[in-house]
């Protein structure tokens, strides 16, 4: 039985080891490790301190569906949409510039509760906490190093993590990497960006009307959302939360200092947005580095295979596109190198 390391458990990981599982069934033995406490990665929900308040989305806010993929990518929508982890998505977001008849969904149980339905489905061995440090070839296989632990022995391993963290990677990566392949993974550029979470009482209720606002004229704010309006589950005994997104130029002009240090600035300006927003009981901010692919990997077919024996392989949005579809088409990619590789 072949033992296949997924590096990463966020979509693109969850959907590899999904997919790998309902092919190859118990002929193979999938293992995921995520330096993270939890899965999600950039679809994390987070939890409050207070379990008065509503979790809070601190990543990706809500799906869209581009007439096109809700037809090739039909089998995904459709089982999410029937074991109720997507629903529609029904309420005001003002500035929204929507083109043609893309459709929005929303999960009830935050943005995570995506990747963990597929990881569910992969029966796959998830361990957390599990920061990978440096990838050796011993023979037909592979030895790879965790910060803090023990190394293990792999058949075939599937990184899924940011393209600049696996360029990091200590051992036989950086050799085997072919010219072109390193150009192009040097190529990829991230947009970074903080967001911030504020916790509710019960009692708080919100003046404004919609459930999402896209801001234009801010220079540090570009997205509020109100996450129980969003979610449609206004829970009796639950205070609200509200999602704030600062923009691309405001992250990378603060993207090397603390969030401690950033978080009163991006407060401030909140509050010059909404002047009669309540008083929050708790806030969580976030910086994510690695927010969104501004630039992928050209001309890519959603992975890159560094070695074909032992099987190393490179997957995620930095492979096609920044999106739920773009991570659907990179499991899809790498799905198919796997089957031919075992």
């Amino acid at each position: 039985m072949s033992r296949v390391l997924i590096v990463g458990a966020g979509l693109t990981g969850s959907l590899c080891a999904c997919l790998l599982r309902r092919e190859l069934q118990n002929k193979v033995q999938i293992v995921v490790w995520d330096k993270a406490r939890g899965s999600g990665g950039r679809m994390s929900t987070s939890r409050p301190p207070n379990p008065s308040s509503h979790s809070a989305d601190l990543g990706a806010q809500y799906i869209t569906a581009t007439p096109a993929y809700a037809q090739s990518h039909h089998s995904f929508y459709s089982e999410l949409l029937s074991s109720g982890v997507l629903q529609p998505f029904h309420g005001l977001i003002e500035g929204l510039r929507q083109k043609d008849d893309s459709k929005n969904y929303m999960t009830p149980l935050g943005m995570c509760s995506v990747v963990k339905h597929f990881l569910s489905e992969s029966g796959a061995e998830l361990f957390f906490e599990h920061h990978v440090t440096g990838l050796y070839r011993r023979g037909a296989s592979w030895e790879v190093q965790r910060k803090a632990g023990s190394s293990e022995t792999f058949d075939a391993v599937v990184l899924t993590m940011p393209v600049p963290q696996i360029l990091q990677l200590q051992g036989d990566v950086g050799q085997l990497l072919s010219v072109q392949q390193r150009q192009q993974l040097d190529g990829v550029v991230y947009s970074s960006r903080f967001a911030v979470a504020l916790f509710f009482p019960p009692d708080t209720v919100f003046s404004f009307p919609w459930v999402a606002r896209y801001v234009t004229d801010n220079p540090c704010v570009c997205y509020v959302a109100v996450d129980s309006r969003k979610r449609n589950t206004d829970a009796p005994g639950l205070g609200p939360s509200l999602v704030v997104h600062t923009s691309v130029p405001f992250g990378l002009e603060h993207l090397e200092r603390d969030k401690e240090d950033i978080q009163p600035i991006i407060l401030q300006e909140l509050h010059k947005l909404l002047p009669d927003l309540p008083q929050p009981i708790s806030i969580k901010c976030q910086k994510w580095r690695y927010s969104q692919v501004l630039t992928s990997v050209p001309d890519c077919p959603g992975q890159m295979t560094i070695l074909d024996r032992p099987l190393l392989v490179c997957g995620g949005d930095a492979f096609s596109h920044s999106n739920f579809d773009g991570c659907v088409e990179s499991a899809l990619s790498v799905l198919s190198v796997l089957k031919a590789s075992l």
